[in-house]
């Protein structure tokens, strides 16, 4: 869904060939992070048949085999590298850096403190920037910026999860043990504050939309206060579940985006 915040943001969303686009990019990410994930089960099968949660996956369960994983991953990436490519050569060059991270991360970057999160962190944000890339859409650099420090919330949100869970279950891998509960609030502090002040500084330098984008920022920041009222409880770990289930945080994103999208078509 993030291919569609670049448009939607500028407002061309709803024009034929914009909406075309914008849902071919939607496809090209599908296939391109379905495949990225399948590579990633054939790695972590073993880690994963010791996870409660994990071992479901098909892999891990058996009801895939890591040679018919493999294969399927490489023809979702060279299918969704050729719709890109078919969209537009910016698109294709999007979904190509992003196979290259999530190829990188699975090597190397997992391994590494902080450089983990930063990683997962750009995959979110290469999403946005491809939805700019496909319908030719200005990307600012409070778009960026917002954005990115999202993308770390929500990331450095999922270690907080995974480091809560296995002090009281197992011990995880070596990289989250690296990490302290204190120094993941302090970046959960940090980049949430940093957020919420890229989203201010854009909301209120733009007068000729009328107050809606300044009263977006009521319900941006208590989501984002939800939120870590919700890691807190221990949630987290699968931030697209807990988003979709907590009828809370439902209802302050419908707010934000009403509230947002009076600002780009009823403030102009």
């Amino acid at each position: 869904m993030l291919v569609l915040a670049a448009p939607c943001a500028a407002g061309v969303v709803a024009q034929p060939r914009i909406a075309a686009e914008v849902a071919a990019a939607f496809v090209v990410f599908c296939l391109l992070s379905s495949a990225t994930y399948l590579i990633n089960d054939v790695r972590d099968r073993e880690e994963d048949r010791f996870h409660f949660r994990k071992r479901r996956r098909p892999v891990a369960a058996g009801e895939l085999t890591p040679k018919a994983a493999v294969w399927s991953a490489a023809v979702m990436a060279l299918a969704g590298i050729l719709i890109a490519l078919a969209v537009r050569p910016a698109l294709a060059a999007v979904g190509c850096g992003y196979l290259a991270l999530t190829a990188s991360y699975s090597l190397w970057w997992r391994h590494v403190v902080v450089a983990d999160i930063v990683a997962i962190a750009a995959g979110f944000v290469l999403r946005a920037v491809a939805g700019g890339a496909a319908t030719d859409v200005y990307l600012s650099r409070s778009f960026l910026l917002v954005t990115s420090w999202c993308a770390v919330y929500l990331v450095a949100g999922k270690r907080y999860a995974e480091l809560s869970e296995s002090s009281t279950l197992a011990a995880g891998r070596s990289t989250l043990r690296s990490y302290s509960i204190g120094s993941l609030r302090a970046l959960l502090g940090a980049s949430a504050a940093l957020a919420g002040a890229a989203y201010a500084m854009w909301a209120f330098t733009r007068p000729e939309h009328g107050i809606w984008y300044e009263l977006s920022m009521v319900s941006f920041v208590l989501w984002l206060a939800r939120y870590a009222v919700l890691l807190g409880r221990g949630a987290g770990q699968a931030p697209e579940e807990l988003i979709l289930r907590d009828r809370v945080l439902l209802a302050l994103s419908v707010a934000w985006a009403l509230l947002f999208l009076c600002g780009v078509y009823v403030g102009r």
